[in-house]
């Protein structure tokens, strides 16, 4: 059988869309052509992407190369950790139960509610006045 040269997984959360390389080497992380700690300026995000390696111990084994799109900063950051968890997974099957334990293979397929029509918004009504 022939060596894999990386590992791939697609993350989704919300609107965002997240597709993950990992290949083998040292850690280096990488988003959208940028290194992780310049295209999210808070730390939390940046823990928030490393949890599925810190979990799984295997950070620092593999370099992180990420396209993202859609959404916000933190919606990309969990399409990215979603995203390394298919990957990590199809490296490794066995690692299954300690991600689906941590949630990390579930999808947060929450989003906004569109507006309906004679309604101020998703949910708020215009005042109703009785005369």
């Amino acid at each position: 059988m022939a060596e894999v040269s990386y590992y791939y997984g697609t993350g989704r959360r919300k609107t965002s869309t997240a597709r993950v390389r990992l290949i083998e080497g040292t850690g280096v992380a990488t988003v959208n052509h940028k290194p992780i700690d310049e295209y999210f300026d808070r730390q939390t995000w940046v823990m928030m992407i490393m949890q599925p390696f810190e979990i799984t111990n295997t950070a620092g084994k593999f370099d992180l190369r990420v396209n993202v799109g859609g959404g916000g900063k933190s919606g990309q950051a969990g399409a990215i950790r979603h995203g390394i968890a298919k990957a990590l997974l199809q490296m490794s099957p066995d690692l299954r139960p300690i991600l689906k334990k941590a949630g990390f293979l579930t999808r947060d397929a929450r989003a906004k509610e569109r507006k309906k029509y004679g309604q101020k918004g998703a949910r708020a009504r215009y005042q109703f006045s009785k005369r």
